[in-house]
């Protein structure tokens, strides 16, 4: 029973990491202009995302402006592009599994096809955290590093925004929610391997009903074959009387 919670915690830890996964693929925060210098601009905010790059402005007008050209991005934007698209598709796939591994579910097949499943999808969550870790520790570091560079301008200098604290936060739910999936199934298991599915509780007492009049059938005529012929006389006979 034990296990059986901890299987659910860790499928509601999964669903909350590929939930924030995408949030952060789609939110244009990845980094944040920097409030440093004292220079005087009509921008008060420019953001910049993985799609997209947005300006708010200090009238309360924002301009956002996609990122259409794959080549001309560096190589960490790129690379966290892929990362992160991938991570989405595997922490589904791992949904999916998990979904099956479940035991407290009724469809997967027998106790060893969900003890595979649940395996399978546990290592496609860790997976999906591990592609989620590294554009988000990649784009950090570029971001820290060109913030620390002397030779960059003030007004060129971002810091990491909101999106890359949720794919960390969701890096972080992926791995425990796929921990948790293939430490409850990789224990040993006594008795059989597979899951018996027991019927209704009316059609399994009419089942033992059946079963307990078919014994009488049998034992009644288990016991008039084992009567003698003198014993299985029913009339009287005209020797009887001469």
């Amino acid at each position: 029973m034990a296990s059986t919670g901890m299987q659910i915690f860790g499928f509601v830890l999964a669903l909350l990491g590929i939930m924030g996964a995408m949030v952060a693929t789609l939110l244009p925060n990845w980094k944040v202009s920097a409030d440093v210098g004292s220079n005087i601009i009509t921008a008060i905010s420019q953001m910049q995302g993985l799609w997209m790059d947005c300006t708010w402005y200090s009238t309360g007008m924002f301009s956002c402006t996609l990122k259409y050209s794959v080549l001309s991005l560096p190589a960490y934007l790129q690379t966290a592009r892929t990362t992160m698209v991938l991570c989405c598709v595997l922490a589904a796939m791992g949904l999916c599994l998990a979904s099956l591994g479940l035991k407290c579910t009724r469809w997967g097949g027998g106790r060893r096809s969900k003890r595979h499943a649940a395996i399978a999808s546990g290592g496609c969550f860790v997976a999906a955290g591990f592609l989620c870790l590294v554009p988000a520790s990649w784009f950090t570091n570029e971001v820290i590093t060109n913030f620390l560079d002397s030779n960059v301008p003030e007004s060129n200098k971002f810091e990491p925004g909101g999106a890359v604290y949720v794919a960390f936060v969701s890096a972080g739910f992926l791995f425990v929610g796929g921990s948790i999936f293939c430490m409850s199934c990789s224990g040993k298991r006594h008795g059989p391997h597979d899951l018996v599915l027991l019927p209704p509780p009316d059609k399994l007492l009419l089942q033992q009903q059946q079963q307990l009049l078919q014994q009488q059938q049998q034992e009644l005529q288990h016991q008039y074959c084992s009567l003698s012929p003198l014993d299985n006389k029913t009339g009287y006979s005209l020797q009887d009387y001469v």
